[in-house]
């Protein structure tokens, strides 16, 4: 038998085949070769010889029939273990005996090992077809558009079926194996009756009729590890997700048991509050035999919001290969040590959108990691099939982005083995995801609580009958003679007793928590006395400058549109002057000088390069041939790099993309940019104590475009936070900081404080979309000098402070208008504004002060163009009220001006916008 290592490269490369160049399609397409770009690879399978077209063209009848058994013999297949998928068969000829010549019509040799005639009766081509495609494992691979796929899945399929001693070792499961297989089934099913015994009245979601899901994946792992995978990144929901923990990923027992008695998953004193038993998680080494390293897997937390886990592992599995990206692309090869994988449930993966989004990422160029391998537990819900879907299979979402697609009956785990061999195979050697819908059921419905016969009686009753998977396989092991009853006695009793002897242990348990190893492990934990909240972000200016001149830098021959020479002799003249400093240019500094300082920027969102509002730029189109350059790449020569990633049309799964990419890297700075007012989701960030520095730009600001253009939904994001309500109370472990600046300088200091800060926190930013180039709000190179920091509340620089008798409270754009209409009315004298740049935290301290400035004050208000029931109002009213208390000034009434209650954020009708916004700011100045 030959080694594992042989035969992968036999399969990787001694098949002949050639690898070339992927030929992107030439509709909306840059000619983008900016950091970060990948483009997709294509393999070119030896195609048929001319001798093989025309025995193709003679035999056409064969060839269909061939054909047909490739593309519907799914259909027909064995993979249900309940048998209730209707099968159908279709013969095409009929003369058994006839001898055909099938070269180049079946595979009956290895690639490259002749072009000679191969004479079979219809009768052998029959059998060998329905053994190949009418088994326990079925294939849907003919619906790609790819004929080098299609070529490279029937080349391995109909020839790894003959029966020749050179070709059965490499997907052949040897007695070793089968083993291992017996021992995980019936360790699954011992930690379930354990549980149940012991814990008769918890949920805990087992895998019950599923167990075949474990020898999937560690199948899947050791071919990974063999194949020179060093990290797997996992994804996966509740179900089974108990026996997976325990077993192969090595979780403790003894925590769990802990966990299920009510105790915390991690040291009480860290103040975190946990999760559910069915959100643990584990990273474990591992380790294979025939491997020459060890195989790091980890399985990250997931809500039980089923599938929002997988755009975030998929960020998190690019992220780690993040230094590739700064070689060249010939060095280049995601995915060679980082793998990701990606579990399922059959309902959620047809019904979640999030599947469908994730999908769609999977082949972009700024997204893809190398290729994901997906395991539906087609387990069933206590929703029929029918009422789920409105497919054939949950699976047949995949087909959106072509992905081959392999069923298998988890009632035969060494199929099951296979298929995941097979799966791998395809995807190490594409580097694109695929398929296995693992076809078991839930022997208990939803959780073990559950009664799914009254509303399924029939299947319920089936499932009562049978004997169970790891039975079943027991019962094969003992007539081939691999096991006997001994055997299968001494693993069950000996893994119940290491359970017994666990859970004696909980008494005297006490959790840990590793966290802050490795690249984390500068950063620390941000409740503690380390923590350097507020950090010097100001830049010398000679390197403010450098980076501001960098950013428009364009070469000679490059031929820019033509309203951007203007954009590059504003920015020019506004560093040169130290004056009119805008978003754009303060952003650019922002980025350039954390380039400089060795730090990543990546930013995504649609047509980021540009701007959603036309304004960054940071990414120029030659206007001649569409070619792409990054001006601070390509000037600067920093060791960081800025990736300008235009994603998809997506929000949840972008988002999460980037969320993950920033739970493995702190040295990157994350951004994702929101492309309208509330085009957004958010993400649970405190639960499972992962740091994380992502900056979501929600544009906001009304102007008259509507509701769904105006509000990034600062009232919901304000509701997420835990801060504080009371100036006198202890401050808190923010969980989230909210911020709406309205001066390019505080945008500046926000993003540069994002990486300056030793611990990592996620960062919402209203975007002052409306204010973007004004000059009214442009800042100087003083404000982003050396020496200067955010700052969370801004006073007002025009009013007399002493003679100011209303002080009004606000967030945002009307800021500008408010001074405008003061200045027009000549109260310059009489009202001061204070702006409150930073919500979350709420900057209680701050605020005191800046109150403090105005002795004479008579009147406090909170102002906000947004409806009273959203926008900052509901977050800030009380926390003010506590301040004003604290100050003495607690008989003072806190008003409100601004838009009434509505249902929606914003009106679509222009003159009642106009008429609501002049309302508003006359409420401003009424009296005065």
């Amino acid at each position: 038998m030959r080694s594992s290592h042989a035969l992968r490269r036999q399969v990787m490369s001694g098949w002949g085949i050639r690898r070339v160049p992927a030929v992107l399609g030439t509709c909306r397409t840059y000619h983008d070769e900016s950091f970060g770009f990948r483009k997709p690879r294509e393999y070119q399978f030896p195609d048929y010889t001319q001798t093989q077209l025309v025995n193709r063209a003679e035999n056409a009848p064969l060839l269909r029939y061939v054909d047909s058994m490739r593309t519907h013999g799914h259909r027909a297949a064995r993979i249900d273990p309940l048998d209730l998928i209707h099968r159908e068969e279709r013969y095409g000829l009929d003369d058994d005996s006839k001898m055909y010549n099938v070269n180049g019509i079946l595979w009956t040799k290895r690639v490259g090992t002749g072009d000679e005639e191969a004479w079979w009766s219809l009768k052998q081509i029959r059998e060998h077809l329905r053994k190949v495609y009418v088994g326990n494992i079925a294939y849907e691979y003919m619906h790609s558009p790819s004929k080098t796929e299609r070529l490279w899945f029937s080349h391995l399929l109909e020839s790894q079926s003959l029966p020749s001693p050179e070709d059965t070792p490499l997907l052949q499961v040897d007695e070793e194996k089968k083993r291992r297989i017996h021992e995980l089934l019936a360790r699954s099913e011992v930690f379930d009756n354990f549980l149940q015994q012991k814990f008769p009245n918890l949920k805990r979601y087992g895998l019950e009729g599923g167990e075949s899901m474990l020898p999937a994946l560690d199948s899947l792992f050791s071919a990974a590890s063999l194949a020179g995978v060093h990290h797997i990144v996992l994804a996966m929901p509740h179900r089974g997700r108990l026996n997976l923990l325990t077993d192969i990923l090595k979780y403790s027992p003894a925590a769990m048991f802990h966990k299920i008695k009510g105790g915390f998953e991690i040291p009480e004193e860290l103040g975190a509050e946990g999760d559910v038993l069915s959100h643990l998680v584990a990273s474990p080494t591992l380790s294979y035999e025939g491997a020459d390293h060890p195989l790091k897997v980890s399985l990250l937390p997931n809500p039980s919001h089923l599938e929002a886990v997988n755009p975030v592992a998929l960020g998190k599995t690019r992220a780690k290969q993040y230094s590739l990206l700064k070689t060249s692309p010939d060095d280049c090869k995601l995915g060679d040590r980082v793998m990701c994988v990606q579990l399922h449930g059959d309902a959620s993966f047809t019904g979640q959108g999030v599947v469908m989004e994730s999908l769609g990422l999977s082949n972009l160029p700024h997204f893809t990691s190398g290729g994901t391998v997906h395991l539906v537990v087609d387990i069933g819900y206590t929703t029929p099939a029918s009422g789920a879907r409105s497919s054939l299979y949950c699976s047949d979402v995949g087909k959106m982005i072509n992905t081959p697609i392999l069923h298998v009956n988890g009632d035969h785990p060494e199929d099951v083995a296979r298929a995941m061999d097979i799966a791998f195979l395809y995807r190490n050697y594409f580097r694109k995801d695929i398929i296995v819908d693992l076809l078991v059921y839930r022997r208990w419905g939803h959780n073990e609580l559950d009664l799914p016969g009254i509303t399924s009686p029939l299947m319920y009753e089936q499932i009562a009958a049978r004997k169970s998977v790891p039975e079943l396989y027991e019962q094969k092991l003992i007539a081939e003679e691999v096991l006997s009853q001994e055997d299968i006695s001494s693993v069950r009793t000996s893994y119940k007793s290491y359970l017994e002897e666990e859970l004696a242990t909980v008494p005297s348990y006490v959790p840990s928590a590793s966290m802050l190893t490795d690249q984390w492990n500068s950063i620390v934990w941000p409740a503690s006395v380390d923590a350097v909240h507020d950090p010097v972000t100001g830049v010398d200016r000679p390197v403010l400058e450098k980076v501001g001149r960098a950013s428009v830098a364009v070469p000679e021959g490059f031929e820019i549109h033509l309203k951007l020479h203007r954009h590059a002799k504003n920015r020019l003249q506004s560093i040169e002057s130290g004056r009119g400093i805008d978003f754009a240019t303060a952003e650019a500094m922002a980025f350039g000088s954390l380039m400089l300082e060795g730090n990543d920027v990546r930013i995504s969102g649609q047509d980021v390069g540009r701007g959603t509002f036309s304004h960054r730029h940071a990414m120029l189109v030659n206007q001649k041939t569409e070619g792409v350059i990054v001006p601070l790449n390509d000037e600067l020569k920093a060791d960081g790099k800025l990736e300008l990633a235009n994603s998809s049309l997506s929000e949840m799964a972008v988002l999460g993309f980037e969320y993950g990419g920033s739970w493995e890297r702190p040295n990157l700075l994350t951004i994702w940019e929101a492309q309208f007012g509330d085009f957004f989701n958010s993400a649970q960030v405190t639960k499972w104590l992962k740091q994380s520095g992502i900056v979501l730009m929600l544009p906001h600001g009304l102007d008259g475009a509507g509701p769904e253009h105006s509000s990034s939904r600062i009232e919901r994001m304000l509701q997420l936070t835990n801060d504080r309500y009371d100036a006198t109370s202890q401050p808190t472990n923010i969980n989230i900081y909210i911020a709406f600046p309205t001066t390019p300088a505080q945008y500046f200091h926000l993003l540069r404080r994002q990486i300056l800060r030793n611990y990592r926190k996620p960062l919402v930013i209203a975007g002052p979309k409306g204010i973007l180039r004004s000059s009214a709000a442009a800042s100087t190179m003083a404000e982003i000098d050396s020496g200067t920091q955010f700052q969370p509340v801004l006073t007002d620089p025009l009013t007399s402070k002493t003679k100011a008798k209303r002080v009004i409270m606000l967030s945002g754009k009307v800021y500008y208008e408010l001074v405008k209409e003061r200045q027009t009315r000549g109260l310059d004298g009489s009202v001061a504004f204070i702006r409150v740049e930073e919500l979350s935290p709420f900057p209680f301290e701050k605020l005191q002060e800046a109150l403090e400035q105005y002795p004479n004050a008579a009147e406090y208000i909170w102002l906000q163009e947004e409806p009273k029931n959203q926008g900052a109002f509901i977050h800030a009213a009380s926390r003010i009220k506590s301040v004003l208390a604290k100050m003495r000034r607690g008989d003072k009434e806190l008003a409100y001006v601004g838009r009434k209650e509505s249902p929606l954020p914003a009106p679509g009708v222009g003159k009642l916008y106009q008429s609501q916004q002049r309302a508003v700011l006359e409420a401003a100045f009424a009296g005065l």
